[in-house]
């Protein structure tokens, strides 16, 4: 067994021949990658028929499929009104996930709001409880969700954050977002001791066993010094952008954790998450 690797959503070249998402597990499959992020960022749209068409796809190809929650989503927002919404959207995922044969939907967090961070995590928490009893009520109790560390510095989400929110549920798993980690600490988090000390959290927070098989996005960003995260860039960009994937590549293989990587690279997310793929497997 091995790490697993592949797009958020539908890369530039697969899009330039492919109209239908439909098309999107072969295509990654024969590319070959391991999984594919189903993107439902500015709403659940997706149809229950499609749904199941994708996962028929996905099961022919091979291809674990992973679904990312509407971007909009606040959990830390401690309005009830905020909450229903939130339960609304999320239930939303999980029962498109469900439909499609995906066992892992990546929620944000939120935001500050004003409030003290800690402030935030705790409404955050009490959201994230109120959610979990949600999806149990509906029959969709078995799909992880996956907090996510996020980019901006007024974001909730820093790691220790994410970790936290996932002690509340054994079935919660962190989605750990390296670049989003690395522009929100204007990239001093990048290299082998940053990603080493990273790891050693996450399994000291849940234990080895439950954090060596962690969701990942990974890409390489630009961020500015007041705001954390701008923009998503591509392993080819010029301009030094960050962070490196090699040393992270490395502490996994030495771990032989079994986490699995989505790369979010702007527009080339196969291509750098096949290249992401073959320096791993050098290292193993």
């Amino acid at each position: 067994m091995s790490a697993k690797f592949g797009p958020a959503g539908n890369c530039d070249s697969f899009s330039k021949v492919h109209k239908s998402s439909l098309d999107a597990p072969r295509w990654i499959a024969d590319f070959g990658l391991d999984c594919y992020e189903y993107q439902c960022g500015q709403g659940v749209r997706i149809r229950k028929e499609t749904a199941l068409k994708l996962g028929e796809a996905a099961r022919a190809a091979g291809i674990e499929l992973s679904l990312h929650a509407p971007y909009f989503i606040n959990l830390a927002n401690p309005s009830q009104e905020s909450i229903q919404k939130n339960n609304g959207y999320v239930l939303a995922a999980c029962a498109a996930a469900d439909w499609m044969g995906a066992g892992r939907v990546v929620v944000h967090t939120g935001a500050l709001m004003g409030r003290t961070r800690r402030e935030a995590l705790d409404a955050a928490k009490r959201g994230m409880t109120a959610l979990l009893a949600v999806l149990d009520a509906a029959g969709l109790g078995h799909i992880t969700l996956c907090p996510e560390t996020m980019g901006k510095l007024g974001q909730l989400g820093d790691l220790d954050e994410v970790l936290e929110l996932c002690t509340l549920d054994g079935r919660l798993v962190p989605c750990i977002d390296f670049g989003h980690l690395y522009a929100r600490s204007l990239g001093a988090d990048d290299g082998e001791a940053a990603f080493s000390r990273m790891l050693d959290r996450a399994a000291e927070v849940l234990g080895p066993d439950r954090a060596s098989t962690f969701h990942s996005h990974f890409s390489h960003i630009e961020f500015t010094p007041k705001g954390g995260e701008k923009c998503h860039r591509t392993f080819d960009d010029d301009g030094g952008y960050g962070p490196a994937w090699a040393p992270l590549a490395a502490e996994i293989a030495r771990r032989g954790w079994l986490p699995t990587f989505i790369c979010e690279s702007a527009g080339t997310q196969a291509e750098d998450a096949l290249t992401m793929k073959r320096t791993y497997e050098a290292l193993l």
